[in-house]
């Protein structure tokens, strides 16, 4: 049996298998809590594991960016929400008939499913055969509907189910009631007692009297006296409700597998475009990035944190925008800066960067070229724990080794204030080590360090600075730039603000 069309993953190339647990770095660049955030509402539908698992292939990052430019048509995207909103229908009426106590009540919740199935199936067939569709993913799935409604299968389905309602609509019958006894028989043209009812007492009514009329509530559940009065309308009609039996069971297994990973698949585009609408709205930007396989060069504008966005954006604020870029031999991104400053941030929306473009999801920035790394590694520092028999330092160099066995020249590697709980030579002499084999293998890496002598170690390594307003050293700009490492000028300023340069305290203590 072949798989159902999928508007996630190409026809002509493999699927990945879909990760359950979120990988290693998650927590590091804080994409659980932008995942957490993108799947709320919609648990349903199971998407995490979709946001999980990255894509191995530029050709299938393409191919999930066509979908996503076809969806920001707004009428197109309208429908597509309409129809999912018909899919919660029929999955209600589904889930309605299995807990229905009464079999004839069960059969009814199908057979709504059915129609409310077949009527929004075939509108979708519809809206997509008359969308200016691009997409290879969206036009081969209105390719499957427009074949699956056309087919005298579905034909028949949505002819037959609509046929029963109709007759069920048509049904008309009396009720007698004599004390507690409760008697189903053939209509026979008896009138409407009600509106006689009504006609008669007209004539006492005095202007507006207090109400004490309610509505009974309308449970799903059928009580004991209505399943017996259905009993009776179905031995009336035993035809018919016979008929609506063996639909039902006929139909078991009415829902087409393709329609069903459509409306589940579809979801992981619509939950991130929804998460984002209101940061472009805001004013930030997003792009679709060029993912190549055959080159390491990195190049991005406006880049931001999507974390830090959703939270900013919520309370009424804006993330700072930042450049990046590695050409040529360049391989090592070396962040230094006063603490506080954007560095930590900066090196985040670098690998959130890179992930989000493998899952072929816009990214945060204006423009962005970037190659399809095989795996992300994060080193950022953990809180000790009492049950932790490995020092910080022991650990340091026993997670660096990991990744230094597993690491690829595909890969990226991101490492946040390593080697800090050492002294200043320690750190230094490992960190150079620490480099010097990640420049061997070749992967790209950003590095957040406090020390300057990192940035220093050939045309490899590329210097970036956290910034400080020029007027107050205290006030972060969170602005990343490209420039020598200035540190000692930092130190500096800070010292001549507070008076302590050699110069100041020289004058204070003049006699």
């Amino acid at each position: 049996m072949s798989e159902p069309y999928s508007v996630l993953f190409p026809p002509d190339e493999p699927r990945p298998p879909l990760q359950r647990e979120p990988p290693p770095f998650f927590q590091d660049l804080l994409l659980d809590q932008v995942v957490e955030a993108i799947t709320a509402g919609r648990e349903e539908y199971d998407l995490k594991p979709f946001f999980h698992t990255p894509l191995r292939s530029s050709s299938s990052v393409v191919f999930r960016q066509e979908v996503l430019r076809d969806l920001e048509d707004a009428s197109l995207l309208a429908e597509i929400l309409a129809f999912s909103a018909s899919m919660r229908a029929v999955r209600a009426d589904l889930s309605a008939a299995e807990k229905a106590t009464y079999v004839r009540q069960r059969e009814r919740w199908v057979l709504d499913a059915v129609a409310h199935y077949c009527e929004a199936v075939s509108r979708l067939a519809q809206v997509l055969s008359q969308a200016s569709l691009r997409s290879r993913g969206l036009l081969g799935f209105s390719d499957h509907l427009r074949a699956y409604t056309a087919s005298s299968a579905f034909r028949l389905l949505a002819e037959e189910a609509e046929g029963l309602r109709r007759r069920l609509a048509s049904l008309r019958y009396t009720v007698l009631l004599r004390g507690l006894r409760v008697e189903v028989r053939p209509y026979a043209g008896e009138p409407d007692y009600s509106e006689e009812i009504t006609l008669t007492f007209q004539r006492f009514r005095q202007g507006d009297a207090k109400e004490y009329r309610f509505s009974f509530p309308d449970w799903p559940e059928m009580n004991h006296v209505e399943a017996r009065i259905l009993d009776g309308v179905a031995e009336l009609h035993a035809d018919l409700f016979s008929r609506i039996s063996r639909f039902c069971t006929a139909h078991r297994d009415f829902l087409d597998p393709s329609v069903v990973a459509f409306d589940r698949e579809v979801q992981f585009y619509l939950a991130y475009l929804e998460f984002i609408a209101p940061l472009r709205q805001a004013g930030l930007p997003f792009c679709y990035p060029e993912v190549t396989e055959t080159s390491k060069e990195v190049w991005a504008d406006g880049v931001f944190d999507l974390a830090l966005a959703h939270k900013l954006v919520r309370e009424g604020s804006l993330p700072v925008c930042n450049d990046l870029s590695l050409t040529g031999p360049e391989r090592i991104l070396v962040v230094t800066g006063p603490n506080q400053g954007g560095k930590t941030t900066f090196a985040r929306a670098f690998g959130q960067l890179h992930f989000l473009a493998s899952l072929g999801l816009p990214v945060p920035g204006r423009t962005a070229r970037l190659p399809l790394p095989d795996q992300i590694f994060t080193h950022f520092q953990r809180a000790e724990l009492a049950t932790d028999l490995h020092g910080r330092l022991e650990d340091d160099l026993l997670r660096i080794r990991q990744i230094l066995r597993s690491a690829t020249p595909r890969s990226i590697v991101i490492i946040n204030e390593i080697f800090s709980s050492t002294t200043l030579q320690d750190a230094l002499f490992l960190s150079q080590r620490v480099a010097s084999a990640f420049l061997e293998l070749d992967v790209l890496c950003v590095w957040v360090t406090f020390l300057d002598e990192l940035s220093r170690l050939g045309e490899k390594v590329v210097s970036m600075v956290a910034l400080v307003s020029p007027h107050n050293p205290e006030e972060r700009t969170y602005r990343v730039v490209r420039r020598p490492a200035d540190g000692l000028a930092y130190a500096l300023a800070l010292a001549k603000k507070y008076g302590l340069t050699y110069e100041q305290v020289r004058e204070r203590v003049r006699p």
